[in-house]
C-alpha cells in the first residue's frame, strides 16, 4: 500500500468518525382529514404528548422563576423599608412608639396589681422590751511618710 493510499484511507476513517449523525425530524404541523360536521362542535382529536423539555428541566425552570420572584419581592420590601427609614422624623418616631409605650405602661400596672394581690398579709406583733446594743471600737494605725499605709480595725 502506498503512502497516498494510506493517507486516503486515514482520511476516510476520520471523516466517518467525525461525521455528524442525521437528526431525526419531527413534523411541525398536523392536518386532520377527518370529516367535519356541517354544524355544531367538532369532536376532539387525540394528540400525542411529546414534550421537548424533560420534566426535571421544566421543574428547575419553574423553581428558578419562583426564586427570582421571591428575591424580587424581598428586594422591593427592603427598598420600601429603607425609603421609610430615610424619611424618619421625630414626630413619626413618637407616633409609632406611642402605642408600644402605652401597652408597656398598662402591662406594668397590671403586673403591679397582681403582685400586690398575691403578696401575703402578715401581722407580726412583738411584745416586750427592745434593747439595741451598739459598740464601735475603731483603732487606726498610720505608718510611713510618702507611701502611707493606714490600717483600720472596726470591731
Amino acid at each position: 500500500m502506498s503512502e497516498s493510499e494510506a493517507a486516503l484511507k486515514a482520511k476516510r476513517i476520520l471523516e466517518a468518525a467525525y461525521r455528524p449523525e442525521p437528526t431525526p425530524s419531527f413534523p411541525t404541523s398536523f392536518r386532520d382529514d377527518s370529516p367535519v360536521p356541517r354544524f355544531g362542535t367538532t369532536p376532539p382529536v387525540h394528540q400525542d404528548d411529546r414534550r421537548i423539555v424533560p420534566a426535571w428541566a421544566a421543574g428547575i425552570a419553574v423553581a428558578s422563576i419562583g426564586v427570582g420572584a421571591g428575591v424580587t419581592g424581598i428586594g422591593c420590601g427592603t427598598w420600601l423599608v429603607l425609603q421609610g427609614l430615610a424619611s424618619v422624623t421625630l414626630y413619626g418616631v413618637l407616633m409609632v412608639t406611642l402605642p408600644f409605650a402605652g401597652l408597656a405602661m398598662v402591662a406594668t400596672a397590671v403586673d403591679g396589681a397582681i403582685s400586690r394581690a398575691r403578696s401575703a398579709v402578715s401581722k407580726t406583733i412583738y411584745e416586750g422590751p427592745v434593747v439595741q446594743h451598739t459598740e464601735i471600737n475603731n483603732t487606726s494605725n498610720t505608718r510611713g511618710m510618702f507611701f502611707a499605709r493606714a490600717r483600720n480595725d472596726v470591731r
